[in-house]
């Protein structure tokens, strides 16, 4: 595991991963404050990557949520892994984000 992380390929599975969380509703999202989830998932190249997710509230309780994805691939990487976020307000908007 001493190469270096293909990024193209690991912000594909984090994006594939987050893709799957924005499709889920305020509340459900709301549960999972305080529990990361971690997930093993192989990339195209087969490379296995590590991508957790985390739930919090952005800055106060019952207003925007913020998801935080990170990935690595188990090499130095880990210790700064690639991130991506969205935020999501209480109506179940996606918040700075415009949707074409």
């Amino acid at each position: 595991m001493g190469s270096k992380l293909n990024k193209t390929e690991a912000l594909a599975v984090l994006e594939t991963e987050l893709a799957r969380w924005r499709r889920l509703s305020f509340s459900a999202l709301v549960e999972r404050i305080g529990h990361s989830e971690t997930l093993d998932i192989r990339g195209a190249s087969g490379t296995p990557y590590q991508v957790e997710v985390q739930v919090f509230w952005d800055n106060a309780p019952g207003g925007v949520l913020r998801v935080l994805g990170s990935v690595d691939d188990g090499s130095l990487r880990a210790f700064v892994p690639l991130t991506q976020d969205f935020l999501l307000g209480p109506d179940g908007s996606l918040v700075g984000e415009n949707e074409a």
